[in-house]
This record gives structure tokens, sequence and C-alpha cells, in this order.
């Protein structure tokens, strides 16, 4: 697929998308980074993609706003979030949170909205996915990111070859998932038709390169959750989309709405949310706007979609 104007590199992706960890709400007191010991993830299933090529650093959890962050992934894992049996749909969703590729706001924009579906009755699985390495303490993680930013922002035509290129271990993992939910599929609940993908900022990035490169994905349903609205090239069979922005977002509101309208010159089913404040980085974070309610108009619009009920004749919720 070829992106048109303003897509963005692997570069200029880092240096926009970091601020999904680092424009966060503005009551959140505690922005420093404060190293935290690696957390119990029992659930964790590690994917076969193996350890990122010449990874020096190793992986390290840091509390920052409130929430929880992971840098430094070398191994991808996935961590199922299942339904009560009673309530299972047979949907599931795989859950990309952002971070710029150098982190990843696991709470705020994973382990949340897994739970969130799961109680919806959708089987929810957070993609740990792996990233560019920086510094393990965080003075040097914080320099790194000084340094990333120092640098000038790339502008004009950029191809989709060599940003989606830049993302391949990403990519690799993404597809990694979907493949280990339909193996277990029956073990799960799950329709291997009915998995769908979320991603926030750069995992947003990362849902739509995996619905454009990987053939094997074929994602049932997509949320970019304030992602990039560059245009693209729409293929017939894209899936459904439902995008959410704030219309305060620094980083990619204000830039026109390229992708809402190139799905919808496609004919495929798209669902926009502009919201008049939030952010970037809003998540499942309580705020007095109106962005906050963006899950439950996803969740609104999956029912709308048949997703929140299970598929007829198809047997995946028992």
């Amino acid at each position: 697929m070829r992106l048109k104007s303003r897509a963005l590199s692997f570069r200029t992706a880092a240096l926009t998308a970091l601020l999904s960890c680092l424009a966060l709400p503005a009551f959140a007191q505690d922005d420093r980074v404060t190293p935290i010991p690696i957390p119990a993830q029992p659930n964790a299933i590690r994917l076969p993609t193996g350890p990122l090529p010449d990874a020096r650093n190793p992986e390290a959890w840091h509390r920052q706003y409130g929430s929880t962050f992971v840098r430094n992934v070398t191994e991808a894992t996935l961590t199922p979030f299942l339904p009560d049996p009673a309530r299972a749909t047979g949907t599931a969703v795989i859950v990309a949170p952002g971070g710029a590729f150098v982190t990843l706001s696991m709470e705020n924009e994973g382990w949340q909205v897994a739970q969130a579906l799961a109680d919806r009755g959708v089987a929810a699985f957070v993609l740990k996915y792996r990233l560019r390495q920086t510094p393990s303490d965080p003075d040097g993680f914080a320099q790194a990111l000084r340094e990333i930013f120092a640098g000038p922002m790339p502008t004009g035509r950029i191809e989709p070859a060599s940003s989606f290129a830049s993302l391949a271990p990403q990519i690799a993992d993404a597809r990694a998932a979907f493949a280990l939910v339909r193996s277990r599929a029956q073990e799960w609940n799950v329709d291997p038709d009915r998995i769908g993908m979320i991603g926030f900022s750069a995992g947003a990035m990362l849902t739509m390169a995996t619905t454009l490169t990987v053939e094997d994905a074929k994602p049932a349903f997509i949320g970019d959750i304030y992602g990039p609205l560059a245009p693209l090239d729409v293929p017939a069979d894209a899936p459904p989309l439902f995008v959410a922005i704030a219309a305060d977002d620094g980083l990619f509101a204000g830039r026109g709405f390229g992708l809402v309208e190139s799905w919808q010159a496609a004919g495929r089913p798209v669902e926009f949310h502009y919201y008049e404040q939030g952010g970037h980085g809003f998540g499942m974070y309580p705020k007095p706007t109106t962005s906050t309610g963006w899950f439950e108009a996803f969740a609104a619009w999956m029912k709308m979609h048949g997703w929140l009920e299970p598929a007829a004749g198809r047997g995946a919720a028992r």
C-alpha cells in the first residue's frame, strides 16, 4: 500500500508519538520516572519472534504520571484478559499500547483497556511488542529523549516501504499475536474471524501497518486512538475502522482527516470521534473532558456491528 503525503517515517513517528508518554493529563502531578521492579506477569505468553537482535539493555519498568510503563522490551509477549465464559461473545481484540516505539504505556493503554473489553465479553490480549533500545537508568533515558528531540523533524513525502520497514520487529510481533490467538481460539472461546486490533498513538501506527502489510493477520475491525490521520490507499477489503482523537492533540490534530476520508472514499465503514478537548495520550485516564467517553463509544460501535453478541451458528461462545 502507498501512503500519500504526510505519511510518517519511523523517526518522525518516534519524535512525535513519544509525547504519548509525556503529554499526559495536566492533573497528573508526578512526572518523575520512578523505577519499579518488573511486575509479575503470570499470564504473559512469550511470542516466538525471539529476542531483539543486538539488544544489550534489559527490560525496565517505571512509574510516571500515576501509571505503569515499560521500556527496552527485547522479547515480545501477549497477555490474555479472558471474559467469564458465560458472557464470552467470541470476539477478540489485540491491544497495542503506545509510546513512540521506545516505551509502552502498559496500564493506561494496555491492561485497563483489555480489562474493560473482557468485562463486556470480549477476549482481549495486550501486546507487549519489542522496542528500540534506550539507556536503562532514568537519567540516561531522559537524556536519550532529549537527544531524540534535538534533531530536525523530517518533512515532505516519505514512502511507506521505508517507514514500515523500520517497524519490522513490531509488525512481526503483531503477526505472531494474531497467529497465537487463532491457534488457541477454541481454548479461549474466540471466533477466528472476529479478531480485531486497537492501538494508541504509536500502537495505532502499528495497527495500521499490520492491517495493510500482514496478509494473514486480517483483523475483523480496527481502532485508531489518537494515531496519525495521514491519507492512504485503502484496499477494497479494509476492515471497519474506529477513530478517536482530540482537537487539542498537539501531535496529530489540525492536519486534516485524510485517514477518515480515505476510508470513506473506498466505501469502507468508518466512525470518527473528534473531541473538543483531551490532549494526547488520554487513554483510560479519567478526565473532565468528553474524550473520557471514547471507550464507551468504541464499545457502542462494536455492539452496533454485532461484535458484543455471539456470532450465530459459529459456536464461538458457549
